[in-house]
């Protein structure tokens, strides 16, 4: 049940950057989920690396959506 979770708050996550961040390319369920679930590894790392967190402790939705908004930002321009 855990991995389920983890999967639909990716895919939320992943919704919302997508909505905010920028895209060109319509994606599937799987490529938002994945946007969401490292967007989330990138904002707990680098949270913690920033001081913003305490190790051990998961990034905020919030902070969930800006790590796969930065993720977005980093496809777009390397991956040209």
């Amino acid at each position: 049940m855990h991995i389920v979770f983890i999967v639909l708050i990716g895919f939320l996550v992943g919704l919302v950057a997508r909505w905010i961040g920028p895209t060109s390319h319509l994606h599937g369920f799987w490529i938002t989920t994945v946007i969401g679930i490292v967007g989330s590894v990138i904002a707990t790392y680098g949270g913690q690396a920033l001081g913003f967190y305490r190790v051990g402790r998961p990034a905020g939705f919030i902070g969930s959506v800006l790590g796969a908004v930065v993720l977005l930002v980093l496809v777009q321009l390397f991956g040209r």
